[in-house]
């Protein structure tokens, strides 16, 4: 019966075990199948507003997943803000409608940029921030992906952080003649979700959330925080991995108690067997 008992014993702790295992194994699958970083965000997003601001001051609010538009004039520095939660990786793209070829005196090159609450420059780890377009060219796409944003840094790092941030779109190489020409803008934020694997241990008392201009205000209501709060993304995978860590753990006790139990006890032979 004792065999019978802690085979029984056995068997329960490695079906537990596994499917414990899979568990976890589902949870990571479930965020490398999450949604790449490089995929274009829906093409009938939600439309935004209609102009940029020149200067972080008066830099136009968006929401992600909106379409900025705007009409501007080549050498213009356009300007658009968006708010970025933890664990977010926002996705930058910008498109410039060029004039005419008649009008054009030869190639150009634009150029985008990120920057946080703090003004301080991103980096782009993919996408193509800078690219020069053909005097012939109609237009030119431009991307850029930045680091997942995280919940705290340290101060000296540059870590991208929760809060504001800021686009840039400009040309930074043109002919002189050029200067002045009319181009249309389409600017367009979007974000994957990184999961637990980024979390850290703490936050941020406050977002990197600067004043908000009354013109941004009007154009985007609310759009200085994200629709559902800041931090809003309490749940991640990383409670999947916290909890099935836990019962694997307690599993393996249970389990290794068992078997020292059934080893370290000699079975008892009756007397005058």
């Amino acid at each position: 019966m004792r065999t019978t008992g802690r085979s029984t014993l056995r068997r329960a702790c490695a079906g537990a075990l596994l499917a414990a295992v899979t568990l976890l194994t589902s949870a990571g699958a479930a965020v490398a199948d999450g949604p790449s970083a490089s995929a274009s965000p829906a093409e009938d997003g939600a439309a935004g507003p209609t102009e940029a601001g020149t200067t972080f001051r008066t830099a136009t609010a968006m929401r992600q997943e909106q379409k900025a538009t705007a009409e501007a004039s080549t050498g213009d520095y356009l300007y658009w803000s968006f708010p970025a939660d933890s664990g977010q990786r926002p996705t930058v793209r910008a498109k410039v409608s060029l004039p005419e070829n008649a009008t054009r005196h030869g190639a150009s090159t634009w150029q985008v940029d990120v920057y946080d609450g703090l003004r301080r420059r991103q980096a782009c780890v993919y996408g193509h921030q800078t690219r020069k377009a053909a005097p012939d060219a109609g237009a030119v796409e431009l991307s850029c992906v930045l680091r997942t944003v995280r919940a705290w840094s340290e101060p000296w790092a540059s870590d991208p952080l929760p809060g504001t941030y800021y686009v840039r779109l400009t040309v930074v190489g043109l002919a002189e003649e050029d200067l002045g020409l009319p181009v249309h803008v389409e600017t367009e934020v979007a974000s994957d979700t990184r999961g637990g694997a980024h979390d850290v241990g703490g936050s941020l008392a406050e977002p990197l959330v600067p004043g908000v201009s009354v013109a941004s205000a009007q154009s985007a209501p609310g759009a200085g925080e994200p629709e559902d709060g800041w931090s809003s993304g309490w749940w991640t995978d990383r409670w999947l991995w916290t909890v099935g860590g836990g019962v694997l753990a307690a599993l393996a006790a249970v389990f290794g108690h068992g078997l020292t139990r059934g080893g370290g006890h000699p079975s008892r032979v009756p007397p005058g067997a």
